[in-house]
C-alpha cells in the first residue's frame, strides 16, 4: 500500500502540470487564431497602383470596322482589357488640324478658332492653353509629342515642359516605323541621365503619338483595299513597339493608355480645297479607348464622350485637376476607384 500511495503522491504534480500545460496551449492557440482573424479583417487593403505615365495614341481613318480584319492585335488587346466607346464625337469641321486643336485645348473649334488645315506661320500658335500647359501648371508634369503631319506645327508651341518631333508627307521617308524610331531615340536620351541637354532630363509623364496612315491610305486607295489593311498593320505594330519600350523599362504597371482617332473609318479628311456647308457641319463619330492602370477592363462606356474630353481624362488618370474654364471633362466611369489627388510636385511647393 505504501508503494501505491507513494506513486500516487509522486504522479499528482505531473498530472497537474500536464493539465495546466494543455490549458495554456489551448488559450495560446485560441488567442493566435482570434488575432489572425482580427488581423485579416483589420489589415489595410493593398494600395491600388497609381498612374505615373500616360500614352495617348491618336489615329486617323479608324473605327470599329477596322478591327474586323484582324490586322490590329495590339489595339484589339487594349479594347479587350480596357474601356471603350465606338461613338465618341469629334468636332466640325472634320479636319486634321481643327480636330487635333480641340483634342489638346479641350475646346470646340468655335472657341479655339483654328478652322484651317495647313500650317500657316503668320497665324502663330493657339492662344488657348493646352493639356500640356495644364499638366505643367497642375502637377509639374512634362510631355513629349510626336506628330506625323506638318500642319500640326501650328500646335507645336515651344515650352520648357514639352518636346516635339515631327515628320510628314513632305518627307518621303516618314512612316509609322520612322516615327517610332524617333520615340525610341528619345527614350534612350531621356533615360541616359543627361537627357536632351535642356529642361526634360527624364521620361515624359504624357507621350502623344500621332499615327494617321490608315486615314491617308483609305482616302487615297479605298477603305476595303489591301493597302488600307497594311496601313492598319503598320500602325498597330508601331503602337506595340511603343508599349514594348515601357515594358522594357518596367513601367507598364504604372502606365495608362488612351487611343482615339481624329477621323472615322470611311471618312475623308477634306485635306485641300473648300468644303461644302454639309461637310463643314458634319461631326464624325470616332472610337475612344482607355486601358491599363486604374481602368475598368472589358467595359462599354455608357456616358456621352467627346474627343474634347481626352485632356481632362488624361489629367484625371495622373491624379491632377484643373480649375480653369475649359470644356474638357474627365470620363469618370472608366476608372476603378474614386479620384485620389497625386502628391504635389516639389517643384510646385
Amino acid at each position: 500500500m505504501s508503494d501505491i500511495r507513494t506513486f500516487s503522491v509522486t504522479a499528482a504534480p505531473f498530472r497537474i502540470a500536464l493539465f495546466l500545460g494543455a490549458t495554456l496551449l489551448f488559450f495560446v492557440t485560441s488567442s493566435m487564431a482570434v488575432a489572425a482573424r482580427a488581423g485579416t479583417a483589420d489589415a489595410p487593403p493593398t494600395p491600388a497602383a497609381t498612374t505615373e505615365h500616360v500614352v495617348l495614341f491618336v489615329l486617323e481613318g479608324f473605327g470599329q470596322e477596322s478591327l474586323k480584319s484582324g490586322a490590329m492585335p495590339v489595339l484589339s488587346s487594349l479594347v479587350k482589357g480596357g474601356s471603350v466607346t465606338w461613338s465618341a464625337t469629334a468636332v466640325a469641321p472634320a479636319r486634321r488640324l481643327p480636330t487635333m486643336a480641340s483634342l489638346v485645348t479641350g475646346m470646340p473649334v468655335a472657341k479655339h478658332g483654328i478652322t484651317w488645315n495647313v500650317f500657316e506661320f503668320s497665324r502663330g500658335y493657339p492662344r488657348a492653353p493646352t493639356v500640356f500647359d495644364y499638366l505643367d501648371l497642375s502637377g509639374g508634369r512634362d510631355s513629349a509629342i510626336f506628330y506625323m503631319d506638318e500642319s500640326l506645327y501650328q500646335l507645336a508651341k515651344p515650352e520648357p515642359y514639352t518636346d516635339y518631333q515631327m515628320c510628314g508627307p513632305l518627307r518621303a521617308e516618314c512612316s509609322p516605323d520612322r516615327l517610332v524610331g524617333y520615340v525610341r531615340d528619345y527614350f534612350k536620351k531621356a533615360t541616359s541621365g543627361s537627357g536632351y541637354g535642356h529642361a526634360i532630363p527624364s521620361l515624359p509623364h504624357l507621350l502623344v503619338v500621332h499615327l494617321p496612315a490608315p486615314g491617308r491610305v483609305g482616302e487615297a486607295q479605298g477603305w476595303k483595299s489591301v493597302a488600307y489593311k497594311d496601313a492598319l498593320k503598320a500602325v498597330d505594330k508601331a503602337m506595340g513597339t511603343v508599349l514594348d519600350l515601357y515594358r522594357e523599362l518596367g513601367l507598364m504597371k504604372r502606365t495608362t493608355v488612351f487611343a482615339t482617332s481624329l477621323s472615322a473609318f470611311g471618312e475623308t479628311q477634306f485635306s485641300s480645297g473648300e468644303m461644302s456647308a454639309d461637310q463643314t457641319a458634319a461631326v464624325p463619330v470616332v472610337p475612344w479607348i482607355a486601358s491599363g492602370v486604374g481602368i475598368k477592363a472589358g467595359y462599354a462606356i455608357r456616358q456621352p464622350v467627346s474627343i474634347i474630353d481626352t485632356g481632362a481624362t488624361v489629367m484625371r488618370a495622373l491624379g491632377l485637376t484643373t480649375y480653369t474654364e475649359w470644356e474638357s471633362h474627365p470620363v469618370e466611369e472608366i476608372f476603378k476607384t474614386a479620384f485620389t489627388a497625386a502628391p504635389v510636385s516639389p517643384l510646385l511647393q
